[in-house]
């Protein structure tokens, strides 16, 4: 059900968007990341992952706001949820034999990145978006190394996602409905990065997985039979 609600408000936040109905996305955008939060932690997911995606929410609200300092406020809000989940992938992800190769695509999209965007960027936002961005391509890059395609994927979405809005910052050259292609890029990467670590951290758990640990179902209540301590009795020698 948490899952469906997550479905219906992205579509009208979509549609919304590509119909250019501010009030549909002003009411839709903030349910999102609540939602998917909450379809998380029933599935037994790690604090971590609830509290990135929790930050996501509080940067998705602040980002709707036209006032004074929202958007660095904004930012810092997604800064914390990339905080949350490189903690989240360096305790539980398992480091890839693969896992050096994306580094240099990476780190070379970061520097020409910042460096493109650098002089059009307003003074007082170039240092906060070069640091931001540092943090957002380590996420980026560790989801990949330890967490695989999926979560990978999730993570790269995300870094085209901010592209996007710092293009948009820069006063370049926009897609046709910018709003909706940041937003889509956005959803899909905040879905994929959940969902990609949560089936990962399942994958990886033990036989003696109980309620509260990632991938048990905390719908079961159902414990295991006490084993009887009785012994049996003698069998009989007598014919």
């Amino acid at each position: 059900m948490l899952l469906a609600c997550f479905a219906a408000a992205t579509l009208t936040d979509l549609t919304s968007l590509a119909v250019g109905f501010d009030g549909g996305h002003v009411v839709a955008k903030p349910l999102l990341m609540p939602l998917l939060a909450a379809w998380a932690a029933v599935r037994g997911a790690p604090r971590l992952l609830v509290a990135a995606l929790l930050c996501g929410w509080g940067g998705d609200v602040l980002l709707l706001s036209d006032t004074d300092g929202a958007f660095l406020a904004g930012m810092a809000c997604f800064a914390a949820g990339h905080v949350c989940y490189l903690a989240l992938f360096v305790r539980h992800g398992t480091p890839r034999a693969r896992a050096l190769l994306p580094a240099p695509v990476y780190a070379l999209t970061l520097g020409t990145t910042v460096a493109l965007l650098w002089p059009d960027l307003p003074a007082d936002l170039r240092i906060p978006v070069a640091g931001y961005s540092t943090l957002l391509v380590a996420m980026a890059y560790t989801a990949a190394a330890r967490f695989g395609l999926v979560t990978g994927l999730g993570g790269a979405l995300f870094l085209l996602s901010d592209t996007l809005i710092a293009t948009g910052v820069a006063d370049w050259p926009q897609l046709p409905r910018p709003d909706f292609w940041i937003m889509l890029t956005y959803v899909a990467a905040q879905f994929l990065l959940a969902s990609g670590t949560r089936r990962g951290l399942e994958a990886r758990r033990g036989p003696g997985a109980t309620y509260g640990e990632v991938g048990s179902d905390p719908r079961s209540t159902e414990r295991p039979a006490p084993r009887s301590t009785e012994r049996p009795a003698p069998r009989s020698t007598t014919p």
